[in-house]
């Protein structure tokens, strides 16, 4: 009777290891393989940098690179007041890709991009770590690239980037250089200029509405970035990585293209030809809150020459109405006040109310103000407490103006 090795090997069943075919061996695609770099050796350990020029006249979308206006009103804004005076070449444009969303002492920078204007144009650098050892060598790098300049510019970056990079220094035992740097970070302007605009204001989104740029195909969203850098941690293919040095390349152009525009509908919004009345809008506001009254009066006044949406149409009449009032400027004010009331402002019946009782002396005027003001409030779309503290202030309004208008009768 054939014992059972024997009948298994008559099956074809192979007993041990004899003859048993080699391993395949995984393909592994290092990052050198995959995208032009070199190695730096800090002495602490090496990162891989990734670096392109763009020339002088490089055009991203219909913007340049390099600033061409000296950032005035931007120091203003961002509360360093230095920047208006340095070299352009001072400023260091930064983004990070990292492990995680949502920061914290676990989450890791794993490339940084940092930018920086040259005498020939704009020269881009990505510091790679190819694994979560190599981040001594990457911060080391970052910080020899960053060292001649004196102003960040980032997208999001008080929030996120730099925080997490002032935490990455801190655990290595480091100061963070970023703490020395004065900050722009062109997420919060881009809110203040075009939140009445952009329903998104992303930094891809900028870039298409804004700088008229678009992305190629190598584009990947941001949200899916830390999960193919755990993939090639695992298995060494640094292939799908292409994409996301593209991604954080292209976010770092555009953050020198969004200055150098942002800048210019700053300091000269009259000469911008592709700028929308609504962008102009927001300038002027913006100006008005940085005290420079007699620019955002002008730049409101050109923006009523426009077609306007409804509702910044009529919140410019009552801005520039409102400046020319602190200027004791009422004839120009109350025309201006007089078409917000007839797009049924509110607020507008009350200055009229008040200038036409205080000012002019015409309590008449002003009872007709005050009762236009009860009557619009029936049909208003008003929340309905803000109605019922208008209605107050009206009905309180109108005892006062009929009492004076009965005490000044004649018997």
């Amino acid at each position: 009777m054939p014992t059972l090795s024997e009948r298994l090997k008559s099956l074809g069943v192979k007993v041990g290891a004899t003859d048993l075919p080699s391993p395949r061996m995984a393909k592994t695609f290092p990052v050198e393989e995959i995208v032009a770099g070199r190695f730096i050796d800090t002495g602490n350990g090496i990162t891989y940098l990734i670096e392109q020029d763009f020339p002088a006249e490089y055009i991203h979308g219909q913007v340049g690179l390099r600033i061409t206006s000296r950032p005035l009103t931007i120091a203003e804004w961002a509360g360093y007041s230095e920047i208006a005076d340095q070299n352009p070449e001072e400023l260091v444009f930064l983004d990070t890709e990292t492990s995680g969303l949502a920061g914290g002492t676990g989450t890791f920078a794993f490339l940084v991009g940092v930018g920086r204007y040259t005498p020939d144009g704009f020269h881009l650098a990505q510091f790679f770590m190819r694994d979560p050892l190599e981040e001594p060598a990457l911060l080391l790098a970052l910080e020899d690239f960053i060292a001649p300049c004196r102003t960040l510019v980032s997208f999001n970056g008080k929030s996120f980037d730099i925080p997490l990079l002032d935490t990455r220094y801190t655990l290595q035992g480091w100061k963070s250089p970023f703490r020395e740097f004065s900050h722009v970070d062109l997420l919060h302007l881009s809110r203040r200029l075009w939140r009445d605009r952009l329903p998104s204001r992303t930094l891809a989104n900028l870039e298409v509405q804004i700088l008229r740029a678009s992305r190629t195909d190598e584009e990947i969203p941001g949200w899916l970035i830390p999960q193919i850098y755990f993939d090639y941690l695992r298995d060494g293919d640094a292939r799908p990585l292409q994409r996301v040095f593209y991604h954080n390349a292209m976010d770092v152009v555009s953050l020198a293209a969004l200055l150098n525009h942002t800048s210019s509908l700053l300091e000269d919004p009259f000469t911008q030809p592709t700028a929308e009345t609504s962008d102009l809008a927001a300038v002027a506001r913006l100006l008005e809150d940085l005290g420079h009254i007699d620019r955002a009066a002008e730049l409101y006044s050109l923006c009523l020459t426009s077609n306007l949406p409804e509702d910044i149409h009529t919140d410019t009449l009552l801005r520039l109405a409102l400046l020319h009032k602190r200027n004791n400027n009422y004839i120009a004010a109350v025309a201006l006040w007089e078409q917000a009331a007839f797009r049924r402002r509110i607020s507008a019946y009350e200055e009229l109310a008040k200038y036409f009782e205080h000012h002019a002396i015409d309590i008449e005027l002003a009872l007709k103000w005050t009762l236009e003001a009860l009557e619009v409030l029936k049909t208003s779309a008003l929340p309905a407490a803000e109605v019922q503290w208008w209605k107050s202030e009206f009905k309180h309004r109108r005892q006062r103006l009929e009492k004076k208008l009965s005490s000044h009768s004649p018997l």
